[in-house]
């Protein structure tokens, strides 16, 4: 395994692979490792040294937890892409570098089965899956983290040791506990992970064939658009509220719209249009399930739209899904998205602020987006896995883009006031209550709350960056005092006890306070250090 410096004529592009340039670091150097060992050395060179490290797949983080300058040692996945079926344990095996097209391309043609994963084919399926994963499919199948059977990574023990470890789902696995961890935990939490198994839940048998779901044969999608020109405020909310309700009618797990998935796109009024795409994989059926959506949302308001209908083969589409969306370029901008999950539709008030907000005189670029959710996802139980928030209608994102420096200030305080008022009546975060479901894992928004160390709302922070967590059971503990504390540390398995922007990094809900001390100790048994950062 090369360590590659800065004179490396691979150390720039190494360095500047980042969906958002509005994060940029460099580190002293970089690892491409070829195997679980090289992860290993590479670690171990790390803790032994002292040096901070973080680690890489895709690059699709939304914040800057790779993209620091603080960052010294960065590790690149890139090349541990290794897609197989591995007989002992009957599940298809996948590498942390792999991307999420790569995944798709060797499901289909190999096996013909799917993963419900991500939109983009860039995106690295290291740091996807541990955030739960959602993209097109998951109304239909549930998430990625559904499917996860096993995982392998790398952890530091209390002696400093970096080793391997895997963990399963299976019930008589001791790191159980670990496996679950990673069904929705969040990235660089738990330690560094090499390899994925993925299986159906229940499956079994020796035929790859039937590991996962049969992917679709073919995809529909639909467009819709409007000239904003078109909506006043009153018009503007019954679109808003007809969307709601449709999510909202439609979000139960045998509900005969899941194969249906939409997303409507709320842009500012700058940039001319108000949007709808979606897919279906309903194949004969497709067009009736999108005649009965368009009827619900986009008929009632009376307003004359054209609608474009495409069919095509599925891997054709996952490899380039609307190639408007991701055209040459879109990667290159700096960007800031706050993200919600909802149980409810907006609220009369809500809708106004969004229309507000939509139509100011504000020099951005931007909107909020809106992604139907439920179906197979709410099938679920909230405690099978980390990904709790299976009793959700949608997912919510308030985004601003700017190419140049001058365009950032104006952004930031657009969007950033744009969702404190959106979610006014919780405090200007979502916080979980009968309308909102938190915030995901992998939509990430570092805004500082109280001191930097604190800064996504970890109730335990304390006693973490004090050394105070006392070893586990299994004779692991999570950070000692001699250990270098990350400047950046989230654990998604608890909530927020600091100020109002702590709050919207949840990844999990609770009930009460005894909620949060039984998963935080069933966390802390697993954990083996806290050293590591976000895995993108």
């Amino acid at each position: 395994m090369e360590k590659i410096i800065s004179t490396d004529i691979r150390y720039q592009d190494l360095a500047e692979k980042r969906f958002n340039k509005r994060f940029t670091g460099k580190p002293e150097y970089i690892w491409i490792p070829r195997s679980t060992e090289d992860v290993v050395d590479a670690v171990q060179e790390s803790v032994n040294s002292n040096r901070r490290l973080v680690v890489r797949s895709g690059g699709h983080c939304l914040e800057g937890f790779v993209s620091d300058p603080e960052v010294q040692v960065l590790v690149d996945m890139s090349l541990m892409s290794n897609i197989y079926y591995d007989t002992e344990k009957s599940a298809i095996a996948v590498e942390a570098g792999a991307t999420v097209g790569e995944m798709y391309r060797k499901f289909f043609l190999s096996w013909g089965v799917v993963l419900p994963a991500g939109e983009h084919p860039d995106i690295g399926i290291g740091g996807h899956v541990l955030g739960g994963a959602f993209g097109f499919l998951c109304r239909e199948y549930g998430l990625a983290a559904d499917y996860l059977y096993g995982v392998e990574l790398v952890v530091v023990d209390a002696s400093g040791r970096a080793h391997s470890v895997i963990a399963t789902r299976e019930e008589n696995d001791p790191n159980r506990d670990l496996w679950w961890a990673h069904t929705g935990g969040g990235g660089g939490n738990f330690g560094i992970v090499t390899r994925y198994w993925l299986r159906s839940p229940g499956s079994g048998g020796s035929d790859p064939f039937t590991t996962l779901p049969k992917a679709p044969k073919t995809i529909t999608t639909f467009r819709v658009s409007w000239d904003w020109n078109n909506f006043d405020e009153a018009l503007f909310s019954r679109l808003v509220r007809n969307f709601g309700d449709w999510a909202q009618n439609n979000s139960g797990p045998e509900s005969p719209a899941r194969q249906l998935f939409s997303l409507l796109f709320l842009n500012h009024r700058n940039l001319g249009k108000l949007e709808m795409k979606g897919v279906t994989t309903a194949g004969p059926g497709a067009m009736q399930l999108i005649d009965e959506h368009l009827a619900s949302v986009a008929d009632p308001l009376d307003l004359r739209y054209e609608r474009q209908i495409e069919e095509t083969a599925w891997l054709q589409f996952a490899l380039n899904p609307f190639p408007e969306l991701f055209q040459p370029g879109y990667d290159k901008v700096n960007a800031k998205v706050k993200d919600a999950m909802l149980r409810r539709p907006f609220s009369d008030t809500q809708i106004a602020t969004i229309f507000k907000y939509l139509t100011s005189n504000d020099p951005v670029g931007g909107g909020l987006g809106m992604a139907t959710y439920g179906g197979q996802v709410n099938a679920t139980q909230p405690g099978a896995t980390a990904s709790a928030q299976r009793d959700c209608i949608l997912d919510i994102a308030c985004n601003t883009g700017w190419a140049g420096s001058d365009g950032e200030a104006p952004s930031l305080n657009w969007v950033r006031n744009f969702y404190k008022d959106l979610f006014a009546a919780s405090g200007g975060v979502p916080v979980p209550d009968e309308q909102n479901g938190g915030c995901m894992i992998n939509h990430p928004d570092t805004r500082p709350c109280r001191s930097k160390m604190e800064q996504f709302g970890h109730p335990l922070a304390n006693p973490v960056l004090r050394g105070q967590l006392s070893a586990s059971a299994a004779g692991q503990t999570t950070m000692g005092p001699h250990q270098r504390v990350p400047s950046r540390l989230v654990d998604p398995v608890t909530a927020c006890r600091g100020g109002n922007n702590c709050r919207q990094n949840v990844g999990l809900q609770f009930s009460g306070e005894s909620d949060m001390r039984e998963i935080g100790e069933r966390i802390k048994r697993n954990l083996s250090c806290l050293r590591f950062d976000i895995v993108e």
